[in-house]
């Protein structure tokens, strides 16, 4: 429900929000919301910054907007705009988009509409005829003209309509019976909406799809991992039957670039997961970097981030598209901070790997072969007496998106350097699903840390008191992230901390911002409730 919020908290270093005395507040009369107008592809395209329209704001994945209302000098005189608690149980992991002056985000089949301005809900639905799935969380929904896209947990695409958020149509496009379920957000490109299905319960093989936004129609299909003999990437298994159930899941929307037509997808760790010794090989395109043509589905281009991942890596973390100078050429580049503790650095015309280092403190590899990719050591496999590693099962990074400054020219993480012990407890010659896990060990301060993309060197970090959120930043030269109890400004060029905010518990998506009647708002999700800030 909405919390209206008639006056103002401001705070120099640290805001408290309580619910309970909010709760006393008498109720303001808010603006009507407007109806939605329909969002076109050149709006989707070429964002305007009274609006958020896809995922990442954009299709180049900088999270990074050119509003700077909000600044370094001016973030601690911000105010609480309005809450709005889920009516229903679950975890905001979504990113919100902002369309037409409304919130549109999901947690697990569930939709929510609310005024931008107020925070009052709009509408609400439920798929309440799911058949079960996995309710880890949910990314958010795309939107074209009218229509409001999601995934569902048992593996349906839905429509609805933006103005009521009645059910258009539901299409199947992935197996529950297979153990795959719907997490990711679609991404709206040219005419085509893209996605794929999570899961890595079972070996199945994992895909990206393009489908008519009308009706949800397949157009292609990409498979993640070699399905028939003659499919590239096969010599990487060890027969074609381990390549087909070698799965590679999808957990993150993709990027794209228009003047190249490619988009860009990261992929999951292979299967079955950590043990591995029925798939030696480098498990071609699992823990990848890969550039597909967006009419076609076909592969351009791949750069393996984890080559024969054994610890449960994924390499899905966003691949963040800016341009930029390396050595003195302009490029077109392409930059990931990998769950594996590794950053990377493509030309994303050719996928050349063109810097190649360690974010976090690892002790897994050693060094990187001719194609910049990590070389694998041995004795820190998973074993059956167990191998000390670092990072742990969660890695230096995971789902949570980064953010690139082309003012600073550095890439933003949120990084966790942990050790456990990997055990292998299927040792058997066909191990199948989950074969090993990590155990124990200890993390040090979680940190955000600032990389120079030129070089991959750290250029400042900061201990991280706060969960694990997404990361935004803008034109005031200022960044926006989880801290303790709540959000957090900071300085993009320095780090240094300019503004705190409680808000009954951690960021747990990746925070927004837009403007509105002349007025600039940041918007992020903490557990079951989203909150609003506005620079009066």
């Amino acid at each position: 429900m909405r919390t209206p919020v008639p006056w103002t908290l401001t705070a120099g270093c640290c805001l408290l929000v309580s619910a309970a005395l909010l709760a006393q507040q008498p109720a303001s009369q808010p603006r009507a919301a407007e109806a939605p107008a329909a969002l076109t592809l050149a709006q989707i395209e070429k964002p305007s910054t009274d609006s958020w329209p896809t995922y990442n704001g954009d299709y180049s994945g900088r999270r990074f907007s050119t509003l700077a209302k909000i600044n370094a000098s001016n973030v601690k005189n911000v105010s609480l705009a309005w809450l709005y608690d889920l009516p229903a149980a679950g975890t905001i992991k979504a990113t919100p988009l902002q369309v037409g002056g409304a919130l549109y985000f999901t947690t697990p089949n569930h939709v929510y509409a609310v005024d931008a301005r107020t925070g009052q809900e709009l509408w609400h639905f439920n798929f309440a005829r799911s058949r079960g799935g996995i309710q880890i969380g949910n990314r958010g929904v795309a939107i074209l003209g009218s229509t409001v896209y999601f995934t569902t947990t048992d593996c349906n695409l839905v429509a609805l309509d933006i103005r009521t958020g009645v059910e258009k149509w539901a299409k199947e496009f992935c197996s529950i019976e297979m153990m795959y379920y719907g997490s990711v957000a679609p991404v709206v490109v040219k005419d085509k909406l893209i996605l794929g299905p999570s899961g890595d319960d079972l070996d199945v093989p994992a895909y990206l799809e393009a489908r008519n936004p009308e009706n949800g129609d397949l157009i292609w299909r990409w498979y993640v991992t070699p399905q028939k003999e003659g499919d590239a990437g096969l010599d990487t298994w060890p027969n074609l039957d381990m390549a087909k159930h070698g799965g590679g899941m999808m957990w993150q929307p993709v990027t794209y670039d228009p003047a190249l037509n490619h988009i860009y997808v990261t992929t999951g760790n292979p299967q079955p997961v950590v043990a591995f010794k029925n798939r030696e090989g480098a498990n071609l395109y699992t823990a990848s970097i890969v550039a597909l043509d967006a009419d076609t589905g076909k592969m351009v281009w791949h750069f393996q981030s984890s080559p024969h991942d054994t610890h449960d890596w994924d390499a899905t973390q966003t691949a963040v598209l800016f341009d930029g100078t390396i050595e003195g050429k302009p490029r077109k580049l392409l930059a990931q901070a990998s769950r594996n503790g590794h950053f990377f650095v493509l030309d994303r015309t050719t996928g050349k790997a063109l810097v190649s280092s360690d974010y976090a403190k690892t002790n897994w590899s050693l060094g990187y072969d001719a194609n910049g990719e990590p070389k694998q050591n041995p004795d820190k496999r998973p074993q059956v007496a167990g191998a000390l590693v670092t990072p742990n099962q969660g890695g230096a990074t995971n789902w949570y998106p980064p953010s690139f400054s082309p003012q600073t020219g550095l890439f933003y993480v949120n990084a966790t350097r942990a050790f456990s012990v990997w055990y292998i407890y299927d040792a058997s010659d066909n191990p199948m699903g989950w074969g090993g896990t990590d155990r124990g060990g200890y993390s040090e301060q979680p940190e955000l840390k600032a990389i120079d993309y030129k070089t991959g060197k750290i250029r400042w970090s900061i201990p991280r008191y706060g969960g694990n959120s997404g990361i935004l930043t803008t034109a005031g030269n200022v960044l926006f992230n989880a801290a303790a109890g709540g959000i957090g400004a900071y300085n993009a060029t320095t780090g240094e901390p300019l503004w705190n905010a409680r808000v009954g518990g951690t960021v747990t998506n990746g925070p927004i911002t837009y403007e509105l009647d002349g007025l600039q708002y940041v918007v992020a999700g903490a557990g079951s409730r989203l909150v609003a800030f506005v620079l009066n």
